[in-house]
């Protein structure tokens, strides 16, 4: 490595390994200096924190809190500031980039080619810039220029993340915005199966529907190199679907087309646009990928109506809405008993019901992992209810071994499948897996940038690992991206805990109580907050509330064991916890690397039930 790099009166000497400003050595620390050296190289792209790490730390496990150190190091030293940035932007939750003009001096490492707003790097601007644009009145009536697709010049071998917008809904029917979602939710799932692409789920691309952005704006937010916008529209049985792909930092069209076909031919109609995109982008195709993306059955239409209305009603995620989702899921299975995507919806469904103690486990796992398999059996080829069926043996069978099997299974099948990375990271944290459950956390947050449920997870995953310091980190970051959120407060209620800031943990903990309209989780966690905090009479207060509501509702066992642990009460806290082993209780599994847990861990009870749990013996290794 030689030469130099200088921008402003900064010079950084790559010779010497030294920091200079007005040509005096700044005394800097080898990992910051080694960290702005990585960030000039790949100036004008941004850097993931997890490749920042990786490069500067040479994969060792570190955290987010020395990262975060080393930029405010650096920050100090170039007399930079985060809000208004000269130097190095933040993109929050995701990484850094260089922003500022650097002159390199003398032979110095090769420095990838990049694309910036406003400047084209690759030598066919001149012919790009040549090709037809969109006109506001061709963008409303989503008809293609010239007649015929817009083909780009740009080099798409930097195409390596894409996202796919809302696509706006021109019905003109009030209550009818289910059916652009569902194709939304369609035409991503279609090029997620792409494993050479990163393609951004819905979760976070939902996020900008009906909002208006620059789109190198949104790139940046969501860390890709193209979006796909465009419109729905429905008439009877017919369709009509524009789509249009735009490289993001030059906001210039690299291809676009509109379709319009008969409502049963929609599947292949949503293969044969991921098809183009990839034509248009050059991505090889595998052989395998390119039979996924050959749908060419029928649907029905009814069936596959009631199925968008499901699929939206689900996506809200409260029980109100799931149990709705579920009747129009049985209802799309009435009009086409061998719909595999109805199946494995109602899978879906079941799975969060009993996760989230809206049902008994009981009651909701089984009928869930029923409908998994019903979905396997009529089409093997889906992802989803292998990840969900991997859920189910996690959560309800702890069966450890055979849900990693359907993770991983999931994952093949459909690498962009967000959820399947999730859900594998849980079950490699509650095992004591921790750097493997962050490599899975990782690549889910990569195609889910702006997930909270992820992000909250993490935090989580932190917790479990007793990495208290960059868990509170992590869920305070979820907070600030949504503020709403009730886990999120109520997880970082009970690290504070830990951490013996009790104040603070109660605010937190009855914030949780108060977003989550006081479910039994949430009441529970308050109530283990209050007896650690000393606050006996407030924490009796709570058992009394949860045997109220258990009168009206589903109240899971382990929910009052956790109280009681509290409480310093073990005899009756085994009492509750043999009860949430009758009931397979979900919680039971994370008993192994719970701190919470940590009062009953010298009891020869507990080591008994995490024996029939599975978990006694198997360690990270």
């Amino acid at each position: 490595m030689g030469g130099r790099y200088r921008f402003d009166d900064v010079e950084i000497d790559l010779n010497g390994f030294r920091l200079l400003k007005d040509g005096e050595v700044v005394p800097v620390e080898p990992k910051a200096l080694k960290l702005l050296i990585f960030l000039v190289e790949n100036r004008g792209r941004l850097v993931h924190r997890r490749e920042l790490i990786d490069a500067v730390w040479s994969g060792a496990f570190v955290s987010d809190h020395v990262l975060n150190r080393a930029i405010g190091q650096l920050r100090k030293l170039l007399v930079d500031d985060a809000k208004a940035p000269r130097y190095v932007e933040t993109v929050p939750t995701l990484g850094y980039r260089f922003v500022a003009d650097v002159e390199p001096e003398g032979p110095s490492p090769a420095i990838p080619a990049t694309i910036t707003p406003g400047k084209v790097s690759d030598p066919l601007a001149a012919e790009q810039s040549a090709l037809p644009r969109l006109s506001n009145r061709e963008r409303e009536s989503n008809e293609s220029p010239l007649g015929k697709p817009v083909v780009s010049a740009i080099d798409s071998h930097q195409i390596q993340g894409i996202a796919v917008l809302p696509l706006e809904d021109f019905s003109g029917i009030s209550g009818n915005e289910y059916f652009a979602d569902g194709m939304t939710e369609a035409l991503i799932t279609s090029l997620a199966k792409i494993k050479s692409l990163r393609v951004i789920s819905r979760t976070s691309v939902m996020r900008y529907k009906k909002i208006r952005k620059p789109l190198p704006q949104i790139a940046r937010e969501l860390n890709v190199d193209a979006v796909i916008e465009g419109s729905v529209l429905r008439s009877g049985d017919r369709v009509r679907i524009a789509a249009q792909l735009i490289h993001a930092a030059t906001d210039r069209h690299m291809w676009a087309e509109s379709y319009e076909r008969d409502f049963r031919d929609i599947l292949s109609l949503q293969s044969e646009i991921a098809r183009r995109i990839a034509d248009a982008i050059k991505v090889m195709l595998t052989p395998e990928e390119r039979a996924q993306l050959a749908e060419n059955r029928k649907v029905d239409p009814e069936a596959h109506e009631l199925y968008f209305k499901a699929r939206y009603h689900w996506n809200k995620r409260t029980e109100e809405s799931i149990k709705k989702a579920i009747g129009y899921f049985n209802r799309a299975l009435d009009c086409d008993p061998a719909f595999a995507k109805g199946y494995a919806g109602l899978a879906d469904a079941y799975h969060i019901l009993g996760y989230y103690n809206m049902l008994p486990p009981k009651e909701a796992y089984p009928n869930g992992r029923a409908a998994a398999l019903k979905a396997l059996e009529l089409d093997d080829s889906l992802a989803e209810p292998h990840a969900t069926l991997g859920a189910i043996k996690r959560d309800f069978e702890w069966d450890w071994q055979g849900a990693d099997e359907e993770f991983l299974r999931a994952i093949h099948i459909n690498p962009g499948l967000a959820e399947a990375h999730h859900w594998r990271g849980t079950l490699m944290s509650i095992q004591g897996f921790h750097s493997e459950a962050l490599r899975e956390k990782t690549k889910a947050l990569e195609i889910d940038p702006l997930s909270v449920v992820i992000r909250t997870d993490v935090g989580r995953m932190l917790y479990f690992a007793r990495n208290f310091d960059d868990a509170i980190e992590r869920f305070l970051a979820a907070i600030d991206m949504d503020p709403h959120h009730p886990i999120a407060h109520s997880w970082l209620g009970t690290v504070y805990l830990q951490k013996g800031r009790f104040d603070e943990a109660i605010s937190e903990l009855q914030k949780g109580r108060s977003l989550s309209d006081d479910s039994s989780y949430a009441l529970a966690q308050l109530g283990h907050g209050y007896a650690v905090a000393g606050l006996e009479n407030d924490a009796r207060a709570v058992l009394a509330q949860l045997t109220a509501l258990s009168k009206r509702r589903y109240v899971s066992p382990y929910d009052i064991a956790v109280v009681h642990v509290g409480l310093r009460e073990n005899n009756k806290a085994f009492e509750w916890m043999e009860l949430a082993y009758e009931h397979r209780s979900p919680w039971l599994g994370c008993l192994k690397v719970a701190p919470q847990a940590d009062p009953l861990r010298s009891d020869l009870r507990f080591h008994d039930l995490l024996r029939r749990v599975g978990l006694l013996g198997r360690s990270a290794g």
